[in-house]
């Protein structure tokens, strides 16, 4: 048996290892309700288009990457019909992007996974563990930023 064997993982291993996971479990479970065709980053885009509708450059700011990129997500997520384009109601030149119906549905379904993948974690961890395991993973968010929450940081890798 080699010595490393017995070495325990990397925590960042196991935290990239326990994301990745993660990841895997929800997209597999949107696919069981129809969303097959997501893109890496639509998630992030559902959640910042939940809150307001937004212009594509400003959706590329608020999510910090280039509005050529932006604008070939956003194009994919219209031809696909989870975002849709709407005039802006004070300045004819800018397209409001807004959650289609496809959209809502897909942020339902990735949101009811969120809350059945803590309850399990609840009953694996209990309440005292998922509370730790919650503030744990928020000081590491927390250290690489300039001390926003989170939530605030949340951009596609």
């Amino acid at each position: 048996m080699n010595e490393r064997e017995h070495e325990p993982v990397d925590l960042g291993i196991l935290l990239g290892l326990g994301y990745q996971t993660f990841v895997d479990l929800l997209r597999a479970d949107l696919r069981k309700h129809g969303f097959d065709d997501l893109g890496g980053a639509y998630g992030y885009v559902f959640r910042v288009l939940a809150d307001e509708p937004l212009s594509q450059r400003e959706l590329a700011r608020r999510l910090g990457i280039t509005d050529q990129g932006m604008a070939k997500i956003i194009a994919e997520m219209v031809e696909r019909r989870y975002v849709e384009r709407h005039p802006d109601k004070n300045d004819s030149r800018v397209k409001r992007l807004l959650l289609g119906a496809r959209g809502q549905a897909a942020l339902r379904a990735a949101r009811r996974f969120h809350t059945t993948f803590e309850a399990e974690l609840r009953r694996d961890l209990g309440e005292v563990g998922v509370r730790r395991l919650r503030q744990a993973l928020d000081r590491i968010a927390l250290r690489g930023g300039d001390g926003n929450a989170a939530r605030s940081r949340l951009r596609p890798m």
